[in-house]
């Protein structure tokens, strides 16, 4: 396994896989590594054969007062556990490699970034879509594997791909959960252990939300209502917000008539924590 460091080298090495005609996958990564990143990263073996991953904690996408300076790190872990899973290259970058003294531009992907996390935060997707294609440019990749968890930027991603004409497929993978069902996350590393039982309560509104769908319930309003009371019942939980939007626009809608999400963000003491559910899909709790 190969660890590169600069834009240059990594350009470099991608270019002489694609000469060799070879196929380059690729996870982008902040790090602190968990199961929910290996099995993105067990996809792209499955669909490349270079699968290249990205460790880099992007403070584009952190405002000011965010966790940018707490988010957990530890290369010495992340370096294991990507050898162990089969991983061929790591780029772990600088910060001054990616943001150089002067830089100034920066990718806005309108409308579908409006909604949700780009409400409560304003800079995050656009620091997001910067990131990734930068990262897109170095890496170089064919295709690029991404987590459903956060399907805002999932679709966000997928927007400005299909907008810029980036010669990428974009594949979105299932949440993986802990045993108890809730959603993997770096920051579920700032959990206490008082905070854990009501932080299940956004994995089991999610299976209320199904339950209420699978009996008919077709009401937006209804079925937030419902998932609102339901975590606010935990101690711990301040709700951001409870949202049920179309798959494609990521606009609010009243009627579930098209395909449609459920998202949430609550904050469970510190930590900030999302997770979703297309209703009509199959929930996995496991």
């Amino acid at each position: 396994m190969k660890i590169i460091k600069t834009a240059r080298e990594m350009q470099e090495f991608s270019d002489s896989l694609r000469r060799e005609e070879k196929e380059i996958a690729f996870v982008p990564t902040m790090g602190y590594l968990h199961e929910g990143h290996l099995d993105l990263m067990r996809e792209g073996k499955k669909r490349g054969d270079c699968l290249v991953i990205s460790i880099y904690v992007n403070p584009a996408q952190f405002a000011p007062g965010e966790d940018l300076e707490k988010y957990p790190r530890d290369f010495e872990r992340d370096e294991r556990l990507a050898r162990d899973v089969g991983v061929d290259v790591i780029f772990y970058p600088s910060d001054r490699e990616i943001y150089p003294d002067g830089f100034q531009t920066y990718v806005d992907v309108e409308k579908v970034s409006n909604n949700l996390c780009g409400l409560s935060r304003p800079l995050f997707f656009r620091g997001v879509a910067t990131v990734c294609n930068k990262l897109f440019n170095i890496v170089k990749p064919h295709v690029t594997v991404f987590g459903k968890k956060d399907f805002q930027q999932l679709v966000v991603i997928k927007r400005m791909v299909a907008d810029l004409n980036m010669d990428i497929e974009v594949v979105g993978m299932p949440t993986t959960r802990e045993s108890d069902g809730l959603a993997m996350s770096s920051r579920n590393a700032y959990l206490k252990e008082v905070e854990r039982g009501s932080a299940l309560s956004l994995s089991r509104s999610l299976k209320l939300a199904k339950e209420l769908y699978e009996e008919g319930e077709r009401r937006a309003s209804v079925i937030i209502e419902k998932v609102e009371k339901y975590i606010g019942s935990h101690p711990y939980t301040k709700i951001d917000y409870v949202k049920i939007c179309d798959t494609e626009t990521m606009e609010d809608v009243e009627t579930l008539e098209n395909e449609s999400v459920l998202a949430l963000a609550v904050w469970v003491g510190f930590p900030r924590l999302i997770d979703n559910y297309v209703l009509g899909e199959p929930l996995n709790m496991m």
